[in-house]
């Protein structure tokens, strides 16, 4: 079957997305956003356009009309890169599948896990693990509740918040004391968010205590397979904070139990009927040996083109769900497996965990670079990344997350 793949977004996640569609098939993948992002620059695989008004649904339907007017005699594999398109496409399932093909749970579902709040709230009692959490309405400011500090602090409403622009506007924030809580909760608050925001205990420990896994679901609501890594560092920019920078699947410095974790995550996903790829943000909690769950992304993360060399080439595993019907049986996937957004330098110096960072340099020879594929042959972008990775010094010396 011949089929084009459409990919929203211009970010680090739609680039290698793209590259898996090449390494796949040999085909360049569609990329549409709103930005023109560095990620997807200067690359000789992928077509990119730009579109200002797909950031709105009415914009995002009608560009999406004329994308299938244009290709109107082939099926359209459709993936989006966050959580905005991910709801527009939700929402809209009976208008675009009369050509598109995608795998996205219900809105109802997606509303439960985009939204924090809701999040937290709606499994609270499931098989996961989660901080102890407080809610605090924008809206209706009141006394702020007693945390032990340092705390977390995030917007619940994730697409919301994304569509808002400020100075001094972090994704996430970690609160020192009280003063800090009280003036960042008006600086939010005054720049035009109005909604529930998460204050959360800080559980101890460095970046090595973060842990991601990706999950795919397929069409019958059944787990394909999850993989389970290990963050030795997390990216130390305001916008990026919480996106993994250095990474090792199949390693685990922590007493904790990767597998009954990853069995946990299986039942939880099966229990609410999901489909289509998940992203499971955790931090291993010393004080309880448990891993709690931070966040669950409703689409593949950032730093998700790691489960690619384990043979799960996520544009395939898609592909062969909703368009060849093939089932696969289900995997936990624990080959060792290194991915790095930032250069090795950056990893001798930044990473503190020493086991971590003794190992990351023994698989450096086979490392994952998601940005710099050997197939995207183009000058332009060669000297776009080499500048990238040296401008990483720069950010982890001056970083805000310390």
């Amino acid at each position: 079957m011949d089929f084009e793949v459409l990919i929203l977004g211009t970010d680090a996640n739609a680039y290698y997305m793209a590259r898996c569609c090449y390494e796949a098939y040999h085909k360049k993948a569609y990329v549409i956003g709103k930005d023109r992002l560095a990620f997807t620059k200067f690359s000789n695989i992928l077509k990119v356009s730009y579109e200002k008004d797909i950031w709105n649904e009415k914009g995002f339907l009608k560009i999406l009309k004329d994308f299938a007017n244009q290709h109107q005699d082939k099926k359209i594999l459709l993936i989006s890169t966050n959580e905005t398109y991910v709801e527009f496409i939700s929402k809209n399932k009976e208008k675009l599948s009369k050509q598109y093909v995608f795998n996205y749970p219900s809105i109802q579902v997606i509303k439960t896990l985009t939204n924090k709040e809701n999040f937290y709230k709606t499994y609270a009692n499931s098989i996961l693990k989660f901080p102890k959490t407080i809610y605090y309405d924008a809206q209706n400011p009141k006394k702020i509740p007693s945390i032990t500090y340092p705390c977390i602090l995030k917007p619940a409403n994730v697409v919301l918040y994304n569509h808002l622009h400020f100075e001094g506007k972090n994704k996430i924030y970690k609160i020192e004391n009280e003063e800090e809580l009280k003036r960042t909760l008006s600086l939010i608050k005054e720049n035009g968010y109005q909604d529930k925001i998460i204050i959360q205990e800080f559980i101890p420990g460095d970046d090595s205590n973060l842990f991601d896994a990706v999950v795919y679901v397929n069409t019958k609501e059944q787990v394909e397979f999850i993989s389970f890594a290990q963050i030795g560092l997390q990216e130390h920019t305001k916008s990026m904070v919480g996106n993994a920078a250095v990474l090792i699947n199949g390693f685990n410095t922590t007493k904790g139990d990767t597998l009954k974790m990853s069995e946990d995550i299986r039942t939880f996903f099966e229990s609410i009927h999901y489909t289509g790829f998940a992203e499971v943000d955790m931090k291993y909690d010393i004080r309880d040996n448990s891993f709690k769950v931070l966040e669950i992304n409703a689409r593949q993360g950032r730093c998700s083109y790691y489960v690619t060399p384990m043979g799960k080439n996520l544009v395939e595993v898609l592909a062969e769900d909703v368009l060849f019907h093939k089932k696969n049986t289900y995997t936990f996937l624990t080959n060792k497996v290194l991915l790095s957004f930032v250069p090795k330098g950056i990893v001798k110096r930044y990473v503190t965990n020493k086991k971590f960072k003794k190992e990351a340099l023994n698989l450096w020879k086979s490392v994952i670079k998601p940005m710099d594929a050997k197939v995207d042959k183009n000058f332009k972008r060669f000297l776009l990344l080499r500048k990238r990775w040296w401008h990483y010094y720069k950010e982890f010396k001056n970083g805000y997350w310390k």
